[in-house]
């Protein structure tokens, strides 16, 4: 069923809800959100505009290998950057340092927390969209059995 009204409203409201996805990503460190809840609004709302235009006519946009590479990209960013801190002397994912502070209050104030932040974000948008697609497409093993 092709309901105009549905896809009119999810084309104006999709990029304010993506939006408001980065601002709870990017103020994490500031106000109540982060990397979890920023990267689970923007996850919906690839989920969103999925059911909305029919994931078949999407599935170019929005690929299962996409998803997997913002879900590992994610990890191996977090990874690198505790990585980061050993490599000049400090502890695992320390956050001091490596990076300049800032000003408390500010949005670059968080050193390493923001790029974490940022990262951890990028894996929970991935692994909630790639679990969407695994879902939808009936996944199946190494051997095609369901």
């Amino acid at each position: 069923m092709h309901d105009m009204v549905l896809e009119v409203v999810n084309r104006l409201l999709l990029p304010f809800i993506q939006l408001f996805g980065m601002y709870i990503l990017f103020h994490g460190h500031l106000s109540p959100g982060g990397g979890f809840s920023g990267g689970a609004v923007i996850g919906a709302s690839l989920i969103l505009y999925s059911l909305t235009f029919r994931f078949a006519r999407v599935k170019h946009r929005l690929d299962h290998d996409t998803s997997v590479f913002f879900e590992a990209a994610g990890a191996l960013i977090y990874v690198a950057i505790g990585f980061v801190g050993l490599f000049f002397g400090y502890n695992f994912l320390t956050n001091r340092g490596v990076f300049p502070l800032g000003v408390p209050g500010q949005l670059w104030s968080s050193g390493m927390i923001l790029i974490i932040t940022l990262a951890l974000g990028a894996k929970v948008s991935g692994t909630i969209l790639s679990l969407f697609q695994e879902l939808l497409e009936g996944g199946s093993d190494e051997h095609g059995n369901p």
